[in-house]
Order: structure tokens, then C-alpha cells, then sequence
């Protein structure tokens, strides 16, 4: 549904094909010290990741969702020293 890699700093990424029913899945991987935090629109999920400087460090979050959306977003806020890579699946 939407991926992105290698990326330093704050991102949009729209969710190809809105939010399905079901389970949606957000894999977060990141280095470097800060903490980075993640949200779903619109459907207003959101959770802090603390990452380490000198480690990869990774997270698994699942969303149910009931209904479908037509659209979606992940935003993903982070200092400009941490390195973060980012997959939503179902």
C-alpha cells in the first residue's frame, strides 16, 4: 500500500488506495537518536517510537478497521538526525 526508505526528517505518505477494511499493518524501522511518531488520517491512530543512535530499531503496529476509507495518509514526524524507513500493508 505504501512504502518509503532511507528517508531523514518529517514525511507525507498517501496510502495508495485509501484504508481497507480489515487489518493494516505499519513496520517502522529507524536509527539515530530522537523520537519519531507516526499517525494514521483520518482515522486518528498515532504512536511515538524512541530510536537509537548507532542501532536499527523497529516496530509493528496493527490498525483494525471496520469500514473502508476512500483515503489515507501515514504522517511521519522525526528529528533531521534520525534515518527511518516505513512499510503499510494489510
Amino acid at each position: 500500500m505504501a512504502q518509503a526508505v532511507n528517508v531523514t526528517g518529517s514525511r507525507e505518505v498517501a496510502l495508495r488506495g485509501g484504508i481497507p477494511a480489515g487489518t493494516l499493518s505499519i513496520l517502522v524501522n529507524c536509527q539515530g537518536r530522537g523520537t519519531l511518531t507516526v499517525s494514521v488520517e483520518p482515522v486518528g491512530m498515532s504512536f511515538p517510537f524512541d530510536c537509537v543512535e548507532g542501532e536499527v530499531s523497529g516496530t509493528l503496529n496493527q490498525l483494525s478497521q471496520k469500514r473502508a476509507r476512500d483515503h489515507g495518509t501515514v504522517h511521519v514526524t522525526a528529528p533531521s538526525g534520525v534515518r527511518w524507513a516505513l512499510t503499510v500493508g494489510r
